[in-house]
């Protein structure tokens, strides 16, 4: 007889490149009052409205966007329907907070704990699933004092299988897409274990599908005792993320929370600790600097190691994602970017080369070298780049200097380079970040940035790189 049963419903999803959606329809309506009964508990409720006059919907949709870090409006705009309609996760997203758990002390009570392959995907090859479900596992290991087992026969702590549609537990997947898998907190019988839905396609590198070990780590992180977090560069955050499994590094908001439950991996060397726990940039961090901006469509582009923040005209709030799941094939860490207009692209720059992604698909016959703009080979990287949009020209900056790049000819401008000063006056230290917007020019220097006209050289105002990333507090 089973003393506690928890079922934990995880559906994650590829981010794509997204349009915003054109008009509220009444399907829309509807489609978004079961979203919020799902994952907002919003419930039944008849009469007058309370609370100050604001409706239950309201109330539920504010806390929606609260979450995801959408503008706070209490209505279905269409940044929130667009949010809304990706495929995600099945838990309830009604804790506003980092890593959460799952309460009651929702843990297991041993570092040792079994785990059963018992059925497998035909997606993927014995070894790959073998080898994907272990390094999923391993992912927690490390930074606790967690022990796992591979078992072959009998009751393991934590049951692996893969199924489709009514699969045994009373909780169906729901076909290809939307729910991927779901997996049940500790606790006894069916605590712990994850199951698969064999509809996905699986993979175990590509991203033509769902990596295995991503959507297993994920999930193990359920069966370990760990919810969710709105944290969007964490594990646990409600969105599948690519990533490689060779170079995947535990969050440092996941590591909090895991550690939270089971406290440090006692046998971790002191003397070589391995990578550092990457954290998610803050955009209210004062001190931040950027790696670059650029504008796509109407959009600014701000990015900062592995993420990037999308602010829309319409919108104050920013929207943070990782930089992989809109283009798994782009670097992180970038050095420069801009957007072409001729091409309607926009380009990544790192170290030596250059990406270009048209929409989210990387452009053929890229990347390519950065001396391919005719950049001397002694350039090892840039340091910003900028498109004029009056002289269809793009400026690189490198060090001290500057190069003009006709957009047109496809050709250095003769020339160049030239020094800062002579095209941006006050500018006494390197370019970190620059682009154009609404006729003016704006150049980041560290946590500066220096609001210009181009045409004449004139410097308008210094102002915080905050000018135009605002800062949301929308983490506690």
């Amino acid at each position: 007889m089973k003393t506690f049963k928890l079922c934990i419903l995880l559906s994650l999803a590829v981010a794509v490149y997204c349009v915003p959606v054109p008009q509220v329809t009444v399907q829309d309506e509807n489609f978004a009052e079961s979203y919020l009964k799902k994952f907002f508990n919003l419930t039944e409720e008849t009469g007058p409205t309370i609370r100050r006059g604001i409706s239950p919907v309201s109330r539920k949709l504010s806390d929606m966007q609260r979450f995801f870090g959408l503008q706070i409006t209490g209505t279905l705009d269409a940044k929130t329907l667009e949010m809304m309609k990706k495929p995600r996760c099945g838990v309830p997203d009604v804790q506003i907070a980092r890593f959460s758990t799952f309460g009651e002390n929702l843990k297991w009570t041993k570092n040792s704990l079994t785990y059963r392959i018992e059925n497998y995907t035909p997606d993927m090859s014995v070894s790959e699933v073998d080898d994907s479900i272990e390094k999923a596992l391993q992912v927690w290991a490390k930074v606790t004092p967690l022990k796992f087992t591979r078992i072959y026969s009998g009751t393991a702590d934590i049951m692996i299988s893969f199924g489709r549609l009514q699969h045994g537990d009373g909780y169906p997947f729901d076909g290809p897409d939307g729910t991927l898998a779901h997996a049940f907190a500790p606790a006894p019988g069916i605590g712990g274990d994850a199951h698969f839905d064999e509809d996905e396609t699986f993979t175990f590198r590509s991203n033509n599908g769902y990596i295995l070990f991503m959507v297993a780590a994920h999930e193990f992180g359920h069966s370990l005792g760990l919810s969710h977090s709105n944290d969007p560069g964490a594990l646990m955050y409600p969105v599948y993320s690519y990533a490689n499994p060779d170079t995947f590094v535990l969050p440092r908001d996941d590591v909090n929370g895991i550690q939270s439950l089971y406290g440090p991996n006692p046998d971790k060397d002191p003397v070589n600790p391995g990578p550092e726990p990457p954290t998610t940039p803050d955009a209210c961090d004062s001190t931040m600097v950027l790696d670059a901006v650029a504008t796509l469509r109407g959009e600014i582009l701000f990015f900062k190691g592995s993420f990037f923040w999308r602010s829309y005209p319409q919108s104050a709030t920013p929207e943070q994602s990782l930089i992989t799941n809109f283009w798994p094939d782009a670097p992180i860490n970038i050095d420069a970017a801009y957007e072409s207009q001729q091409s309607d692209s926009v380009l990544l720059f790192k170290d030596r080369k250059v990406w270009a992604f048209s929409g989210y698909d990387l452009v053929p016959g890229y990347p390519k070298s950065i001396s391919s703009f005719g950049l001397p080979t002694s350039v090892k990287k840039i340091d910003a780049a900028l498109y004029d949009v009056e002289s269809a020209k793009t400026l690189f900056f490198v060090d001290r200097n500057y190069y003009s790049y006709d957009e047109a000819k496809k050709a250095m401008d003769p020339g160049f380079p030239r020094s800062l000063d002579q095209a941006f006056s006050g500018l006494t230290s390197k370019v970190t970040a620059a682009f154009q917007y609404r006729g003016f020019t704006y150049i980041y220097s560290g946590t500066n940035m220096f609001e210009y006209s181009l045409s004449s050289g004139t410097l308008y105002r210094v102002l915080g790189n905050n000018y135009f990333l605002r800062c949301t507090s929308r983490r506690v």
